[in-house]
């Protein structure tokens, strides 16, 4: 599975390698499964298809695997950035404030054009994802979220399992290097309980936290830049975690207060009326 996303000004460098990858590398297109994103300035039914015609151009690809809008927060389109900001440095937001209705309805299209093979969310919540079953021709297949012992998310992913919504949980490890986290945020590559659970399976942190995830079920996508890490991380199938550790995991976050820890909490855009976690302010 590979993810790209427009903002991360990534996809040209990775559709070279995808050309590559399917060309002189043998490699079936239909054996990848590729991710990406709508960006928060493509919100608009007329801008969808440009948006979507553009990763695919970039990627080299005919279709996407599935597609998925971003966050459910709409920026001001046209300013010639991924980040439109006022004079004082506010996030814009669209001053059409489309819909859900409206962004998915022209994400079917795609589905319906064989640009998409499936369409999903990332970071909506539960009352959004509700807002868009309720319109959907075609049901959101996944849905991504940050997801980690300090953010399990069980009521979302308990929503999702009763409608049918594939899980995927980004940062697992609780996003130890990101800009966004808080200055007293408890490195859960250092928390005790992590590291008692480590040593009780003769794993490292990194992989306990991975494995969480996948004995609940959930597709994972942890980040890495080094190697080493790379390969530490798909090493976690030669162990389970039993009932007792996901217990310790599922209510670790009570130790850092009610509602856990959200590293990627989006603050910038809170003055969105589609700011998907405003019940944690």
């Amino acid at each position: 599975s590979s993810g790209i996303n427009a903002e991360y000004g990534n996809e040209a460098e990775i559709g070279e390698s995808f050309a590559k990858m399917f060309g002189e590398g043998g490699i079936k297109r239909e054996e990848i499964f590729i991710t990406s994103k709508l960006w928060n300035t493509f919100h608009r039914a007329d801008e969808v298809e440009a948006a979507c015609d553009t990763t695919l151009k970039n990627l080299q690809l005919d279709y996407l695997d599935l597609y998925l809008i971003h966050w459910p927060v709409a920026l001001e389109p046209g300013k010639g950035t991924l980040f439109p900001v006022d004079d004082d440095k506010v996030a814009l937001m669209d001053t059409k404030s489309p819909s859900f209705s409206e962004t998915w309805g022209a994400l079917e299209k795609l589905v319906e054009a064989g640009k998409c093979k499936n369409i999903g969310l990332s970071n909506f919540n539960i009352a959004q994802i509700e807002e868009v079953l309720s319109i959907a021709k075609i049901k959101p297949a996944n849905l991504q979220v940050e997801s980690h012992p300090h953010l399990p998310n069980l009521e979302l992913l308990e929503f999702c399992k009763k409608n049918g919504i594939s899980f995927v949980s980004y940062s697992p490890l609780g996003n130890p290097g990101s800009v966004f986290r808080q200055e007293d945020q408890v490195n859960l590559l250092q928390e005790e309980d992590v590291l008692k659970i480590a040593q009780k399976h003769g794993a490292s942190a990194g992989q306990v936290l991975i494995r969480y995830q996948v004995d609940k079920g959930n597709a994972v996508i942890p980040k890495s830049v080094t190697p080493s890490r790379i390969e530490e991380n798909l090493k976690v199938f030669g162990f389970s975690l039993d009932a007792s550790d996901m217990d310790t995991l599922n209510n670790l976050y009570k130790k850092v207060g009610s509602k856990g820890y959200r590293t990627c909490s989006v603050l910038h855009w809170k003055n969105s009326p589609f700011y998907p976690f405003a019940s944690e302010l």
